[in-house]
């Protein structure tokens, strides 16, 4: 692992998969994305682009067998490197929310990097895969993010009937809720935004 502040880059290799990842959360949206998984390429640059993070992605996976093990492992290579980056969390507005438009969709994220893990999920998909990858992986990749940056995420798709469209709508809610989240807030930028003093669990 390599980090400087709020940059870092990490690696993760099983007999499974070989994930590389780089990640500013002070970027400008700028992506290079390749997982051998079309529809979920297209949802981590999105993810990059609305969190207004530099994300540099390559993974290599079984996926002959099938995208769940490279699904959930970006996951949790991505939320692992968000918690590095907010290290103490000092400054940061920790809290973010965003409802998010896509058609005739319409979702809502909301995060809270509390150091404490919990991912709620409500989301269904009418469709079983978008392009190669099966539908009920979004949330595994979500539980995976979840778990790996310690966060409290809650992801709901309130309606919507193109499951392209409620899937986008998800990956674009809780990129702009990260956006806000990891944000430094200017009236607090050298406290920890707990009565705690720590946000660690």
């Amino acid at each position: 692992m390599a980090s400087s502040a709020r940059t870092v880059s990490l690696q993760r290799k099983t007999s499974e998969t070989d994930v590389s990842l780089s990640l500013n959360l002070d970027g400008t949206g700028t992506n290079q994305i390749s997982t051998g998984i079309g529809f979920l390429d297209h949802m981590l640059d999105l993810l990059g682009k609305h969190a207004l993070i530099d994300l540099t992605i390559e993974a290599k996976g079984d996926l002959h067998i099938d995208a769940h093990h490279t699904t959930e492992d970006i996951g949790l290579v991505l939320g692992q490197a968000l918690k590095e980056a907010l290290g103490d969390k000092r400054g940061i507005n920790r809290y973010g929310h965003a409802y998010v438009p896509m058609d005739e969709a319409l979702a809502r994220a909301v995060v809270d990097f509390s150091g404490r893990p919990h991912l709620v999920w409500d989301a269904t998909f009418e469709m079983p895969t978008l392009g190669t990858m099966e539908t009920e992986l979004f949330r595994e990749f979500f539980q995976a993010v979840t778990n790996a940056a310690q966060a409290n995420v809650h992801i709901a798709v309130l309606y919507g009937e193109n499951s392209h469209h409620r899937a986008e709508a998800c990956f674009k809610a809780f990129a702009r809720a990260v956006r806000m989240a990891v944000s430094i807030d200017p009236r607090a930028a050298d406290q920890i935004p707990s009565t705690k003093g720590a946000l660690d669990g």
